[in-house]
């Protein structure tokens, strides 16, 4: 677990150093508000605030990126930057969403991008920055993590039993007899060895 967890501040001190090395500031400036639009009322005219570029969200949201696109960090630190500011931490579950052509991501079975499959928030917040109410202050809870939600990342295990849930549905399933049913669970059997 402690192994895992020095895995975050490399992260960090990976994508700074090449922010550094290409001169590029480790905060975005603040962008100034738009004039009012008269023909959209509606529209936002309030200022983009700073992002800080040395935060696990912003390096993983470039790192997702970056590797995504097959890009340089420079050139995806933007992106990053509007993301974050944006969506926030959470943004990262629909950027991984989206690089995946808009598929949901099941983290029982990808490994969260954030916190490596561990389910728990990698920057270890205590419970007044994540809001906890006071009983909880003393219990040494751990906070889940704000993109995968805290699932467990369980492939292995999570396979199997959705492959027992299948023979049962097919067992039981309405309009086929126990020999159907027989035929049904032989394909899976036959399927599950080509593997």
């Amino acid at each position: 677990m402690t192994r895992l967890f020095t895995e975050f501040p490399k992260r960090i001190a990976d994508i700074t150093t090449q922010l550094t090395t290409q001169g590029i500031p480790l905060t975005a400036p603040a962008t100034p508000a738009a004039p009012p639009d008269p023909d959209d009322p509606w529209g936002s005219n309030h200022p983009a605030p700073p992002v800080d570029r040395t935060t696990l969200a912003w390096c993983t949201a470039v790192q997702m990126l970056a590797d995504h696109h097959h890009t340089a960090i420079e050139q995806q630190a933007p992106a990053a930057d509007a993301l974050l500011r944006e969506l926030g931490v959470r943004g990262l579950a629909q950027l991984h969403s989206d690089l995946h052509h808009g598929a949901p991501a099941d983290y029982r079975f990808t490994r969260c991008p954030y916190c490596a499959g561990l389910g728990e928030d990698p920057t270890l917040p205590d419970c007044r920055e994540v809001g906890c109410p006071p009983q909880y202050e003393f219990a040494e809870h751990p906070h889940i993590c704000p993109v995968c939600e805290g699932a467990d990342y369980q492939p292995e295990w999570f396979a199997k039993k959705r492959v027992a849930d299948l023979d049962r549905w097919l067992a039981t399933s309405l309009g086929h007899g126990p020999g159907r049913a027989l035929w049904y669970r032989g394909q899976a059997q036959r399927f599950r060895k080509r593997r």
